[in-house]
């Protein structure tokens, strides 16, 4: 019976060849293509050849050049870059007097994982550079030093990054469950068709069946944001007032989709297969997982119809960086716009099935 039935069967066939081509680009535990930044106080030739090495590695072709202190902050603020290697002055003067030189690596701490491994990466860089110097200054250099400091997450505590991340796909998980089903169940049971003859409109029926995730999605997500806070000790650093309207304007977003799944799916059982064709490249898409750049161009741009990938950093910068409400509201536009598109292709459905 399920493969005489051509919706079914075309569920079993196409959703898994999508993801297994989406997947193959998204999950993906390497991290390359990374947007650093350099900020070269010194113009003398070792500092040039190790910022060469640094731009020619394929990890970091993704290069941004800093012309003073000022401006390493809204670089690391405003997630341009991963990392920011700054090289002192006197850095070529140490090299050439087989003193100990530094460079220092800033690290954007909401991205943990990725900025652990950005770090290892350009370490590995600076300690080719000091054995190729070692041996042409025949073993008069001292050693560099390389100084991490990580912005946001000091410590790279795992759950610091982990805790807002699990809040997003959580909230994601339930408000899909309840507005993806509502239709569906009503559908089974008899239900739906007293609804449509009812003398709600469409727009009532929306309204009615997005306010329990709604509700449902905030209760939870708070009970989340205490736990993350008052069991393992995530800080937060922002407003409440602003963690509230990013909640709701996500949830309208959440409810548009699961409204339009629900719409389209005739029984509870495909509703939820298409939660699951949904949900799944939602996460790997988001980057929760590993970073969106790593991705490819065409991919990236797929993801800003992605509603999770739009919340992930606004609730991490909420956390860990006491994200301000002009950058949250700027992070919260593209969520509008897809809610009002996903609510208005949901009650155009409904519109249909009342005519």
């Amino acid at each position: 019976m399920v493969w005489r039935d051509k919706k079914t069967r075309t569920i079993l066939i196409v959703p898994p060849l999508l993801q297994l081509l989406i997947f193959s680009f998204a999950a993906t535990q390497e991290v390359k293509d990374v947007p650093v930044a350099m900020l070269n106080k010194d113009a003398g030739i070792y500092a040039r050849d190790l910022v060469t090495r640094l731009k020619g590695s394929p990890n970091f072709s993704r290069v941004l050049h800093l012309q003073s202190d000022s401006e390493v902050a809204p670089a690391l603020d405003s997630r341009e870059c991963l990392m920011v290697l700054i090289i002192g002055t006197d850095f070529s003067r140490k090299v050439a007097a087989g003193e100990p030189a530094s460079v220092q690596f800033l690290l954007d701490g909401r991205r943990a994982n990725a900025a652990q491994i950005v770090a290892n990466y350009a370490e590995n860089i600076v300690v080719r550079y000091e054995a190729e110097l070692t041996q042409y200054l025949q073993g008069q250099l001292a050693s560099t030093t390389v100084v991490n400091r990580v912005w946001f997450n000091p410590n790279l505590e795992p759950k610091w990054s982990t805790v807002p991340a699990l809040v997003v796909i959580l909230t994601t998980l339930m408000g899909l469950m309840i507005t993806g089903l509502s239709v569906a169940r009503e559908r089974e049971m008899g239900t739906f068709d007293q609804l449509l003859v009812s003398p709600l409109s469409p727009t009532e029926i929306l309204i009615g069946k997005s306010i329990p995730a709604l509700i449902i999605g905030t209760v939870q997500a708070t009970g989340m944001c205490l736990v993350g806070v008052f069991v393992f000790g995530v800080p937060f650093r922002s407003s409440i007032i602003l963690l509230y309207i990013s909640l709701l304007t996500y949830l309208l977003a959440l409810a548009g989709v699961g409204l339009f799944i629900s719409s389209v799916a005739k029984t509870q059982q495909q509703a939820i297969l298409y939660n699951f064709v949904f949900m799944v490249p939602a996460m790997l898409l988001s980057g929760f997982a590993t970073p969106v750049e790593n991705m490819p161009a065409w991919l990236q741009t797929l993801t800003y119809a992605n509603p999770v990938r739009h919340l992930m950093p606004v609730m991490k910068g909420l956390f860990l960086k006491g994200l301000p409400a002009i950058e949250v509201f700027r992070a919260l536009v593209p969520l509008m716009v897809i809610a009002l598109f996903t609510l208005s292709l949901a009650s155009w459905l409904f519109r249909r099935r009342m005519e």
